[in-house]
């Protein structure tokens, strides 16, 4: 089995998920900058004020509400439940900026 990396996860299992629980979508409404840091890392934005394609690589020029930075391997340790997302952020593994904590919570559900 291949390795979960970072770019699979924004592009391939985040849109998944969000197809298959709009719900998501429609709580967060914003858009958001992730920027992995590490050799597998990059930078993708998520729109999830649009209906679909809500992923694009690099920073794609939208004004985001945060930023999440992130490593790499960190990124993928929540992603895969290996981390909790909460714990990560209160041991500065994974940061907002600015830090908004609703949406923080609602990415937190995407995501981990």
């Amino acid at each position: 089995m291949a390795e979960t990396t970072p770019k699979q996860i924004m592009e391939v299992d985040i849109p998944q998920r969000l197809g298959a629980e709009p719900e998501l979508q429609r709580e967060m409404n914003a858009v958001v900058v992730f920027d992995i840091t590490g050799p597998s890392g990059g930078k993708w934005t998520l729109d999830t004020t649009r209906t679909a394609d809500w992923v694009k690589p690099g920073a794609d020029g939208a004004a985001p509400k945060t930023t999440l930075t992130c490593s790499d391997k960190d990124f993928v340790a929540v992603c895969t439940q290996k981390l909790n997302a909460t714990m990560a952020v209160a041991m500065g593994k994974l940061k907002f900026k600015p830090m908004d904590t609703n949406l923080a919570l609602k990415l937190a559900k995407l995501i981990g």
